[in-house]
């Protein structure tokens, strides 16, 4: 029996962004070359005033308030003509909106960038422009491509996670922006899937386990155990008290580990393993690894292995995918995937696919298996 759901909403949804990706293009088509061409070489600069509007908390400032710039100058600090020159242009762009000379006020984008929204995106921001993420990219991208060599490593001399290991502060913002994924994707991973099917989710690389939360929430059945680092474990449980109910937490478990090493076992078909967003980060051998190891610690319960990954076209991928590849091949030695890439590591870890599960989000949800329900491993 399958696990898609709502199978009609997400047909609507991937012609969406079909029509999306068209209606992306059509600057690329109405726009003499040349000047395209100057338009996205000077896209950063875009980037960079989203970054410091993110920093100064200007979106929090506003509020519900249509605020002249010299008051909100006077609150974050800032000289009130380089403010105004700033605001303008975000206002251009659709971010704010001047509503008269000099005066402004949130908009729909702009909301996003509110502290007291519990959608925004402030840290996904921070962290892609923080100098950890956006140095490489202007430093050490030409020599990675040249080398394959991962500009990352090139600049700060150690991978990302040994890196956030050694510096609290830049790990404590990757996980937030982590947690920011939602607004990106939605609930579509927890409406599109039939998570009734099962019991227990085993969350391997959840972080403070807010897909499991959101998944415990909708399901009053499930329960779940995240696995994850030993140093974001210390922290995760503390994370949720007196945000989330004592009920709702007592459902949540948290285990330290090394996937590269081993999985948590499963007990039965009732378990689900969920691995949001782990694989694409990894080598193809690293990917092997992890899953053999899963492989292993589900082998003759029937447990069901859930990566939830982009699944990237064969041919003619369009700009998200491509984009989010190439900040994989920036800051790890992992990758985005296409089925038939999916489908090498899966042969080579004992594993078989079982069913794709496509969501109303940029992301699908493959489903996996040992081959002949045992693990070969």
């Amino acid at each position: 029996m399958s696990l898609q759901k709502n199978s009609g909403a997400v047909r609507r949804f991937a012609k969406l962004m079909k029509l999306a990706a068209w209606l992306q293009n059509i600057p690329n088509k109405i726009t003499p070359p040349p000047f395209r061409l100057i338009q996205i070489g000077s896209a950063f600069w875009q980037s960079r005033v989203l970054y410091v509007a993110t920093r100064l908390d200007i979106a929090s400032v506003l509020a519900d308030e249509s605020l002249a710039v010299e008051a909100v100058a006077a609150r974050v600090f800032a000289q009130p003509d380089a403010l105004y020159r700033l605001l303008r242009m975000l206002a251009s762009m659709g971010i704010f909106d001047e509503v008269s000379p000099r005066v402004f006020k949130n908009n729909a984008l702009s909301a996003y960038l509110r502290e007291d929204n519990p959608k925004n995106v402030r840290a996904m921001i921070l962290m892609h422009n923080s100098i950890e993420m956006s140095g490489p990219w202007y430093e050490q991208l030409e020599h990675g491509v040249r080398s394959g060599d991962v500009p990352f490593q090139l600049s700060h001399g150690r991978e990302l996670y040994a890196y956030m290991d050694d510096h609290a502060e830049f790990d404590a913002l990757f996980a937030r922006a982590m947690d920011s994924v939602g607004a990106l994707t939605g609930d579509s991973f927890a409406t599109d899937f039939d998570w009734r099917r099962f019991d227990r989710i085993i969350d391997v690389g959840g972080s403070n386990g807010s897909k499991s939360l959101a998944l415990l929430k909708r399901y009053p059945h499930l329960t779940a155990l995240v696995f994850d680092r030993n140093r974001v474990v210390q922290t995760a449980a503390s994370h949720w008290i007196g945000k989330e109910s004592p009920t709702l937490l007592s459902r949540l478990t948290f285990q330290a580990g090394n996937l590269l090493d081993s999985a948590p076992a499963a007990k039965s078909d009732k378990d689900i393993y969920l691995l949001s967003a782990v694989l694409h980060g990894m080598d193809d051998a690293n990917c092997v690894k992890v899953l053999r190891n899963l492989s292993t610690a589900s082998a003759g319960t029937g447990a069901r292995i859930a990566l939830m990954e982009l699944v990237v076209s064969e041919l003619s991928a369009d700009f998200s995918s491509t984009a989010f590849d190439m900040q994989m091949f920036m800051a790890t030695r992992g990758r985005e995937r296409t089925l038939s890439e999916w489908q090498s590591l899966f042969d080579q870890s004992g594993l078989a696919l079982e069913e794709l599960v496509r969501l109303q989000s940029l992301g699908k949800i493959l489903v996996l298996r040992p081959k002949n329900g045992i693990s070969a491993f």
